[in-house]
Parts: structure tokens; sequence; C-alpha cells
């Protein structure tokens, strides 16, 4: 699939611009803080319907207006599909897809797919268990709807439960009630942990193989989902929330379950968080990135579009040249300060406007 044009208005730098996308190989050319990084925030957000980059969506609206306004035309194997989306500064966001207002975000996933990559997401693989499980969560949810809602469900039950731990003093009030949300909390886990690993298993493959490709065969990438439980993951999850309780209940939070899954990622069986170097672990997360084209593609039957943030200035030549060799995959849009390389592209000239 590709992206073929995008409209901004009032977004962030951009009071008014068009941009019309070759559906190979685009570079946005400029100095620092022109808003190259704003054309592949908006894309993505009309994608996911949400920033990469804030959870304040009033953040997004340019400084001399109250509403912003960002569509986008994407072409599919079987058809093209517009995606708008509304802001004002009240935060209120409406989205429409083709023309029709859609209630809930849930419903916008899988009309477009995209992978996203800067130098930031090396916090993918060196901070905390928290970027890896969005990483899984945004991957699952761009291919399988029901996960999405599946996602949001467990967050309400756990939230839930530990507002419970806190309602009382008195633990013996909160046992009264503790095992309905126990038993709901267990359910949706042994959910999401079957369409994570799940996930893990199909990713690890195509990691090792992407790493494999950029650096040149030097080492072994190796991705592994870790999980309090390896198997019976209902019936586990339940014997331990009954024997953690009390422990729950003097931390007012719940200690176990999907929320605190992670994922090990080695290279040549060493953990590249721990004891790998700045280049290996950057390296390893952008593996992990080109994986996602590969998931995507075998779940749509299309690449999605690849952004990619300013990856040139953390890449050497060698690495810079493998990456640009396997953008020929798909539509990929690149963000750089200067660009020389004699190869296919179409290039745009960023400079703020004013």
């Amino acid at each position: 699939m590709t992206i073929k044009r995008l409209f901004l208005k009032n977004y962030r730098s951009y009071k008014n611009q068009t941009f019309d996308f070759d559906d190979k190989l685009n570079i946005l050319v400029g100095d620092n803080a022109q808003g190259k990084t704003n054309i592949l925030e908006a894309i993505f957000f009309l994608i996911i319907g949400k920033s990469f980059r804030t959870n304040k969506e009033r953040d997004i609206i340019n400084f001399d207006s109250t509403q912003s306004y960002v569509e986008g035309e994407f072409s599919k194997r079987y058809r093209d599909i517009t995606i708008e989306m509304f802001f004002d500064y009240n935060h209120k966001k409406s989205i429409k897809i083709d023309g029709v207002p859609i209630k809930r975000i849930g419903e916008l996933m899988g009309y477009a797919n995209a992978v996203f990559f800067s130098p930031e997401e090396l916090k993918l693989v060196k901070d905390s268990p928290q970027e890896r499980r969005r990483f899984m969560d945004i991957d699952i949810c761009q291919t399988n709807k029901r996960y999405f809602y599946l996602i949001g469900r467990y967050e309400k039950v756990l939230a839930n439960r530990n507002k419970l731990l806190k309602s009382s003093s008195d633990l013996e009030i909160i046992k009264q009630t503790i095992d309905i949300w126990d038993r709901a909390l267990a359910e949706l886990a042994e959910k999401i942990f079957i369409e994570r690993k799940n996930f893990i298993e199909i990713l690890s493959p195509y990691a090792k193989l992407a790493h494999e490709y950029i650096s040149g065969g030097k080492e072994t990438l190796k991705i592994e989902y870790k999980s309090s439980f390896n198997e019976n993951y209902k019936e586990n999850m339940l014997k331990t929330l009954q024997k953690n309780l009390t422990k729950d209940f003097k931390n007012g939070f719940t200690s176990i379950g999907v929320h605190r899954d992670d994922i090990d990622i080695y290279l040549n069986d060493i953990e590249v968080k721990s004891f790998g170097s700045q280049g290996q672990q950057r390296t390893a997360a952008l593996s992990l990135k080109l994986a996602e084209l590969e998931i995507i593609k075998q779940r749509t039957g299309e690449y999605p579009i690849l952004l990619l943030d300013d990856v040139f200035s953390e890449l050497d030549n060698y690495r810079k040249n493998k990456l640009l060799k396997f953008t020929s995959k798909t539509q990929t849009i690149i963000t750089c300060t200067d660009f020389n390389e004699k190869i296919d592209a179409k290039v745009f000239k960023i400079k703020k406007q004013v």
C-alpha cells in the first residue's frame, strides 16, 4: 500500500501544505526543526489515530489557530481510501473514512498500515518493558481490530481491580468482590498472551534475517516473549492473584499480568539491553522494525508504508546502503538533513513556513 497525497492545515508548523508522494522512495530534506518529522507524524496519526510524539493532541495545532485538519489519500491493492482527521483546542477529534464518520478509534485499524522508526526508537531495546509492550500492541492492532478492543477491556478491568484494592482499609471487605475482577482479568490476559506470543514467534525469524542483512551476518539476533506464565495462563494467573492479594492490597496495584510482560532480545545469546553497545542496540531495534514489514505483509497481503526519521545520521555507510536497498520492497518516506545518494527518489526540500 502507499500514501498518494497528504494535506495539512494548521498542523504543527504547517498552515496549508500538500505533499504528493512517489509510490517508492521519498526523501524529505531540510535543516533541523523545519518540520520534517511533522509530516511522518501526520501520516502515522491517520493510520493509528494517535501521535508517536505526544499524548496532548492540542500540541499538534498550529500556534496561530484553534483547529487542525489532516487528510491522507491511500492506495491499497483493491481500492483507494481517504482518511480525514479534525482536531480543535477543546480536545475534540473527529475521524472520517471515505467521508463517513467513525465513532471509535478501533474502527480505524486496518484501513492503512505503516511502520515508523527513528533514533528515539532505541528505547525499544534499552528502556522499560512498557516500550516493548507498546511495540507489540501497536503492530498487532494494525491488523487485528479485535485485539485493539481486547487491550482496552483489559486496561479497564485492571483499573477497576486496582481501584478496588484502594477502596478500603479492610482486606476482608475487598475479598468479598475481588474474585469477579480476578476472573475477568485472567480471562482477558490469557487471550492477550496468546496473541503476543504468536506475534513474537512469527516476528523472530524475520528479525533474525533483517539483522543479518543490515549487519552483514556478524551476529545472530534472537527475541523471546517473556511472560509470568508460559502455559495454562488463566488458571495460573488466578492462583497467583489470590496468592498475591495481601501484597497487592498493601501496594495498591496488581503485581502480575500481561501488563508486566516483556520481550528479551539477544545477540549471540547475550542480552542486548544490558550488555549490547549502542550500535548493537540501534541495529537490533531497526531489525525489529523491518521485521514488522514482513508480518504486516503476511497478514494483509501487501507491505505497509515505511517511515524513517533521521536514521542516516545514526548509521555508517555500509548499513545506510543496505537499508536503502531494503526499502525497495515498499513505499518509503525518509527524513534527513542532507542527501547526496545517486538513487532514484522523489526529493522534497522542507523549510519551515513563516
